[in-house]
């Protein structure tokens, strides 16, 4: 597993970049900003700790794809902690086998920090050596996304 770290920082209220980021309030906003990994980005589930949740995507064959994971921690518009622990292919769950071994156990976290209205997210990532590249690429359009989504 790779770490990877970005930031952005956001003129807007920590409470709001939080809502906004997670799709609390209305789920289509955390599909908008998502939508720059996969047009179908979405996610299935709670974002309450403990919980399963899947983020999902539809692919080219019509067949439901991504990751299973839980949620470690939750606490409001301060720390998210997603820990991944398999796959959706074709929306079988899939929990192990030489696939999941590359992605098990890796964490996705997300620290928000607010300081005079404007709200630094910081994440925090494992991904693996075949997708480091795509995260590199992406997550900074994703989170400019978000920016764009959190100031209008």
């Amino acid at each position: 597993m790779k770490k990877l770290q970005f930031k952005v920082s956001i003129n807007a209220p920590v409470s709001k970049v939080y809502d906004l980021m997670l799709g609390i309030s209305n789920k289509s906003t955390y599909d908008q900003w998502t939508s720059m990994f996969h047009p179908s980005s979405t996610y299935e589930g709670s974002w309450d700790k403990g919980s399963k949740i899947l983020f999902v995507g539809v692919d080219e064959k019509g067949e439901k794809g991504g990751m299973v994971s839980r949620i470690a921690e939750n606490i409001p518009n301060q720390f998210v902690s997603i820990q991944h622990y398999g796959l959706l292919k074709a929306d079988k769950e899939i929990t192990e086998g030489p696939e999941v071994e590359k992605w098990a156990n890796g964490f996705e976290n997300y620290t928000f920090e607010e300081n005079n209205g404007t709200t630094t997210v910081t994440v925090d990532l494992d991904t693996t050596e075949d997708f480091v590249d795509f995260m590199n690429q992406t997550y900074p359009k994703a989170l400019g996304k978000l920016k764009e989504i959190c100031e209008k």
